[in-house]
């Protein structure tokens, strides 16, 4: 989207400041109003990120990813050095009979306090849930004053 530009008459002052009050105050709004705008089009782009939510609590880490339409048996996940991986493949009918496939990609970076070997996930009405349990040791602990 452009914004029309409507051009002033070149007026000239004798004295920089009464110059620079007369200067408009959306100067540079043009810019930055199409930066934004290219901006949210690059990101509904079909290749990009999905969006993720990353919380914690005492015993684990969770990452939820909204992935509405992907199959369960299309999503893959991988936890490898420090980062967790989630890839998945949609599938739509195309109106000409055909299938079209959306690949999504992202990678987070995890806690080094994560066990990697007990990471489970959960898919239930389009949100992915991981849950990345933490080492141990890594837990607060409550200590007894005696």
């Amino acid at each position: 989207m452009r914004i029309i530009r409507y051009i002033q008459p070149n007026t000239r002052s004798l004295s920089p400041v009464v110059g620079s009050l007369s200067r408009s105050p959306w100067t540079g709004l043009e810019s930055e109003v199409d930066r934004w705008f290219e901006a949210a089009y690059q990101g509904l782009d079909r290749g990009t990120q999905f969006p993720v939510d990353l919380s914690e609590d005492k015993d684990n880490a969770y990452v939820r990813a909204d992935l509405p339409g992907v199959n369960k048996a299309d999503i893959n996940l991988e936890v490898v050095d420090g980062s967790l991986t989630i890839s998945a493949t949609r599938k739509q009918q195309q109106s000409g009979g055909g299938e079209e496939s959306i690949s999504y990609n992202r990678s987070i970076s995890i806690p080094a306090d994560i066990q990697a070997e007990k990471v489970g996930a959960t898919y239930e009405n389009g949100v992915l849930t991981v849950t990345l349990p933490k080492v141990e040791a890594v837990k607060p602990r409550k200590i007894a004053v005696s």
